[in-house]
């Protein structure tokens, strides 16, 4: 039924009822998560929800056993960012630039080894790429929960990489929206530094 009722709104307006719902959730969540509000993370949990199919329809299984990990990481992410009881009022850190490179080699390698499986035991249409943006997407949604400021600048990058999946995928309403995330994760990056370079004054 609700496959139908996506496609018959596809056919009518160009994209389909699933991509709008997921648009208008995940740019709500983006620009909460910039303002650092906690609700970010319920509302972004709706828009993984409405993913979870667009992603299975298109033939990114990664994508969609990602936007599950999201919808687990939502709770986990409202817990933490409730923890002082204002979210806005939580310190941003920094990682160590070993962290970063040991992480992005650990993306890789895994990505690399799993796509040829991945390919074979699947109808993954691009199992190494799905598979990367997937695991950096995790790592870029602990950093995210955790308050590290380095996330936007990953989100940027796999952002980037999502339009390109969806788009060559035909999920023109998930590429749009990734294309918005794009934009939203400068701003939140822009944002973030300024913060950090005010509470780190003495």
């Amino acid at each position: 039924m609700i496959h139908l009722i996506d496609v018959g709104w596809a056919q009518l307006t160009g994209i389909s009822a699933a991509d709008w719902l997921a648009i208008i959730t995940g740019v709500g969540y983006a620009l909460l998560a910039v303002r650092r509000s906690r609700w970010c993370w319920l509302v972004g949990a709706s828009s993984s929800l409405v993913l979870i199919y667009v992603a299975f329809r298109s033939a990114l299984p990664m994508q969609g056993a990602l936007q599950v990990f999201y919808v687990a990481m939502s709770i986990y992410g409202f817990w933490r960012w409730s923890q002082t009881g204002e979210a806005r009022s939580f310190r941003i850190t920094r990682w160590p630039l070993q962290w970063h490179v040991g992480w992005v080699l650990v993306c890789v390698v895994v990505s690399w080894s799993i796509g040829p499986w991945l390919s074979r035991y699947s109808a993954a249409a691009w199992p190494r790429l799905d598979t990367i943006v997937m695991l950096g997407s995790l790592l870029a949604t602990w950093m995210t929960a955790q308050g590290k400021l380095e996330n936007w600048a990953y989100w940027i990058v796999i952002d980037l990489a999502s339009v390109y999946l969806y788009y060559v995928q035909a999920a023109v309403g998930a590429a749009l929206l990734y294309a918005l995330y794009v934009a939203i994760a400068v701003s939140g990056l822009v944002a973030w530094s300024a913060q950090y370079r005010t509470q780190s004054r003495p």
